[in-house]
């Protein structure tokens, strides 16, 4: 998702009307006219900044006219002091939308098409090598990047853009270090079926000593998206969704059954490349870094490394800069790394700091959780630093 924003980004880009964009996609094209009646696993809640972005080149509405479900309200709660926290908009604005990865990508897929002549994507396409240039490139040396694919074709660019994911080779052959953490745990996905009509607009996430529990908005009456990401036994983790409750606290929709072909696991890490940007060479999304799932952040990372990476490569063209120069590359890294890290870190904070029972520990977060729920500035400030 986040390569292919990134080649319709430019491609749009009226200053890169004379720029030829080349995107490698490892997968097969994927276009929709209409949804399947079947929910896709894989989904991403997709923030009101990353919206934005999307609409800026028009894949927003596509994803529109397909499938999507927007939230407008979130509540969280801890499950060894009921302490809770609710987000939400006084003027019913989305907080967030929660929409399938395939139906951004045949959005994204759409708009390419409109830049085709800017924008060649190869499908099905692998790089098997890399010949990168020196920086200070004597007459003998190409200033170049070249790339070789499994096809046996070969491609050169002024500018290689790293969107190949949490194991990015274009990462590893540029000798960019990475620093990573394996949480041993595994996140487990399904589609659960409802068992009474709901609005069902609401998000909601319960923090676990094993970790989080979330069941998120998927359709307008009965079908929403389950997230254990503590790898627990499904009954068990549906049994604690359920809180005691107060007046105050919604209660969530009873689950009526799972999907049993819809359950997914994926394990999950944190990483961060200690350099975004080399000579020639940037990294975007899961290259650059990598999240917890709690907060739902990984994918809009990204789409915010996107509108950043865009904004200084069009000024670059725009004044008839060379794209691969450093100058501008190293603005974008210290705008997102100044960004990405301080939400990369809060979240693993929040990880562990939730993954624990000992009693000074639960004190605290549960009267930072009171606090901040009793502190509307504070959590307007949260939403819109998530919502970016």
């Amino acid at each position: 998702m986040v390569g292919s924003a990134m080649a319709a980004v430019l491609g749009h880009d009226i200053h890169f009307h004379d720029k030829k964009i080349a995107l490698l996609e490892a997968g097969p094209r994927k276009e929709y006219d209409r949804m399947p009646d079947s929910y896709s696993n894989r989904v991403s809640s997709i923030s009101p900044g990353s919206a934005t972005l999307l609409s800026s080149f028009g894949a927003w509405d596509h994803v529109c006219s397909l499938r999507l479900k927007p939230f407008r309200r979130m509540q969280v709660w801890d499950a060894c002091s009921e302490a809770m926290i609710v987000f939400e908009k006084d003027d019913l604005d989305d907080m967030g939308y929660i929409v399938e990865n395939d139906v951004i990508m045949s959005a994204l897929t759409k708009q390419l098409d409109a830049v085709a002549d800017r924008v060649e994507v190869f499908y099905g396409s692998r790089a098997v090598g890399y010949t990168w240039p020196l920086p200070s490139h004597s007459c003998d040396t190409s200033p170049w990047v070249q790339i070789e694919l499994a096809d046996g074709r070969r491609l050169q660019t002024k500018l290689l853009i790293g969107a190949d994911g949490h194991n990015s080779v274009v990462r590893k052959e540029a000798e960019i270090k990475n620093i990573e953490h394996r949480y041993d745990q595994s996140a487990v996905v399904a589609t659960l079926h409802l068992s009474e009509a709901t609005d069902n607009n609401v998000a909601w996430q319960r923090f676990l000593p094993t970790g989080p529990i979330a069941l998120l908005p998927w359709s307008n009456v009965n079908h929403s998206d389950f997230i254990d990401t503590a790898g627990a036994m499904f009954r068990s983790a549906i049994s604690l969704l359920k809180p005691s409750g107060t007046a105050v606290r919604q209660l969530p929709p009873s689950v009526a059954k799972v999907d049993p072909e819809s359950r997914a696991m994926f394990p999950l890490g944190m990483g961060h490349a200690t350099e975004y940007v080399q000579h020639r060479v940037a990294l975007v999304g899961d290259a650059a870094h990598r999240v917890h799932p709690l907060a739902g952040q990984g994918v809009n990372l990204g789409f915010g490394d996107i509108a950043c990476l865009a904004h200084h490569l069009s000024a670059a063209a725009f004044n008839g800069s060379d794209l691969g120069s450093l100058k501008h590359l190293l603005k974008f890294e210290t705008e997102r790394q100044r960004h990405n890290i301080s939400l990369i870190a809060a979240i693993d904070v929040l990880k562990r700091l939730y993954s624990t029972r000992l009693a000074p520990l639960v004190l605290l977060r549960t009267w930072g959780l009171q606090a901040t729920n009793a502190l509307p500035p504070v959590k307007e400030q949260i939403m819109a630093f998530a919502s970016k």
